[in-house]
């Protein structure tokens, strides 16, 4: 009966960590809080009739390659460059050397802005670096 007095004022107190089940005086120890890892940005194409990857961030650019309606990508970083139907963001893909406009795809997470990663995560042909601005 003293076991039980004690466990319950404990169940009144519980400290981070712990664990009440169904308001039982019965405590367990909680797994040590984690962080979850860092969303990567990624994109959704909207666009119905897909859309077009670029070597560069512009429609004069080539295409690359083509995405379907509701593909996913992950995003590296972006720039602003030729606008699209009112929006001047390009993403840089992340795996591989391809652009996209954000005019068609809706953005989960957070992109850099390809001027704040290193030189060596872009590429170096002079054709990018004038894109990139």
């Amino acid at each position: 009966m003293v076991t039980l007095k004690i466990l319950e004022k404990r169940a009144r107190h519980v400290a981070a960590g712990t664990v009440v089940v169904l308001g039982t005086p019965l405590l367990a120890a909680a797994a040590p809080a984690q962080l979850a890892p860092p969303v990567q940005p990624y994109a959704t194409v909207t666009s119905q009739s897909g859309l077009n990857e670029r070597q560069y961030p512009s429609t004069d650019s080539s295409v690359v390659d083509t995405l379907e309606y509701q593909d996913q990508v992950g995003l590296r970083c972006k720039v602003r460059a030729q606008t699209i139907a009112g929006n001047n963001d390009w993403y840089l893909l992340r795996d591989r050397q391809s652009w996209i406009s954000a005019s068609y795809v809706v953005r989960t997470g957070t992109v850099p802005y390809c001027k704040d990663l290193p030189v060596s995560q872009l590429t170096h042909s002079p054709q990018s670096a004038d894109a990139m601005g």
